[in-house]
């Protein structure tokens, strides 16, 4: 198994449980000596380099990957970046980071995902680390990457969430000849360090800051390990074996609503579920045909 920033945060627990149960899990990530602790624990566990948002690091890790491959986690990523930052290949930081390396590195692992067939009692699958942020937009394709419109931190990674969801809708039909099973899984709501550069007014609004500045933790918040438990059942339960193209939070398959602004607005028990348009088929094949010329992987 690989597990993307399965160095820290819900990455780190998702490599405890699955190497806890037994998997080999290689974790991938910009800084290998982040994940000192969790090999010490577990010695089966591996470590390998690579940057998401960086397409040459994304193609290396797949060029030197030997043998096959169970499952793929995507659970890297950055959030709410203040200030709108660009990659080497002018792509704004969120997307690149959380869909488009993602996109490049499960495409450019599909022979290896092919060919490891039936190792388990089921067959290979791919794990989209989602959010519930995805209630508060869609794909933009008119301005993906905030050229033109206002660049908003939270949109910009609700943006990428609902691509990250939209592309298990077209893995999973895509690839279903391959016997490849795609979904997309929320955590909840967590403190951990990708929520290092939310605002206070956000924070506030999700009852997770108090006017002072001090954060607190809700009784709707989950822990870490808490967070990570949907994603790890999306990985490795054999009564999910056949499953694709879902979205799921809290452990069970999410009802799909009406997504909007409104949603948080409306206060946290608003954010649930799954958009109208994380799940649009003809808003995922758009995505895929855009996203095959964007990073030119062959898929």
């Amino acid at each position: 198994m690989i597990v993307t920033g399965g160095a820290s945060g819900l990455g780190g627990e998702t490599t405890r449980a699955l190497a806890g149960a037994g998997a080999q899990v290689t974790i991938a990530t910009r800084n290998p000596a982040a994940a000192k602790a969790i090999v010490e624990e577990f010695p089966g566990t591996t470590v390998a380099a690579l940057d998401l948002a960086d397409l040459a690091s994304v193609r290396a890790f797949c060029d030197q990957w030997d043998g096959p491959l169970d499952t793929v986690v995507a659970n890297a990523g950055v959030m709410a970046l203040p200030e709108r930052q660009l990659n080497a290949a002018g792509w704004e930081m969120q997307l690149a980071t959380n869909y488009l390396g993602h996109f490049a590195l499960v495409t450019g692992l599909r022979a290896a995902l092919r060919s490891t067939g039936r190792t388990r009692s089921f067959g290979p699958r791919v794990v989209m680390v989602s959010s519930s942020a995805q209630l508060l937009a869609g794909f933009d394709f008119d301005d993906p990457h905030f050229e033109r419109r206002p660049y908003d931190p939270l949109i910009a990674y609700a943006q990428s969430k609902a691509a990250d969801t939209l592309f298990t809708v077209a893995l999973s039909r895509r690839w279903a000849e391959d016997g490849i099973c795609a979904n997309a899984a929320s955590p909840g709501s967590i403190h951990t360090n990708l929520t290092r550069h939310m605002d206070p007014a956000t924070l506030q609004a999700l009852g997770a800051m108090d006017a002072n500045g001090y954060l607190l933790t809700p009784d709707y918040y989950k822990t870490p390990a808490q967070g990570a438990a949907t994603t790890v059942l999306l990985a490795a339960a054999p009564m999910l074996e056949g499953v694709t193209g879902r979205y799921f939070e809290h452990n069970q398959e999410a009802e799909v609503v009406e997504g909007g602004p409104h949603t948080l607005a409306n206060g946290p028990g608003a954010m649930a579920g799954v958009a109208e348009w994380s799940v649009d088929p003809a808003a995922a094949d758009r995505l895929w045909e855009y996203t095959l010329a964007v990073t030119g992987a062959v898929a």
